[in-house]
């Protein structure tokens, strides 16, 4: 279980994760048009990947600047997301 957290697997898994349920979530949009529109929810899960990727990073022993690029990356999709959940109400 050690390895797999600092092999930096956990982070991987969890990216695959975000990515199936952008995939279930897209769809949901397109065949029933319910659910999250597709910019907030894209906006969502990049802010969740940025900061899997950063955890990727710090666990294998990246380079700070990784962890600060991907950390960094993280803020303007969060914001995006506020910003279009904002203007949904």
């Amino acid at each position: 279980m050690t390895d797999f957290f600092a092999g930096g697997h956990v982070a991987t898994l969890l990216l695959g994760v975000l990515a199936m349920e952008a995939a279930l979530l897209l769809a949901c949009w397109r065949w029933r048009g319910q659910g999250v529109p597709p910019a907030s929810l894209i906006a969502f899960l990049a802010s969740g990947a940025f900061l899997a990727l950063a955890l990727r990073a710090a666990l294998t022993g990246q380079a700070w600047f990784w962890v600060a690029l991907w950390i960094s990356a993280a803020l303007p999709a969060h914001l995006a997301w506020l910003v279009l959940a904002w203007r949904r109400r």
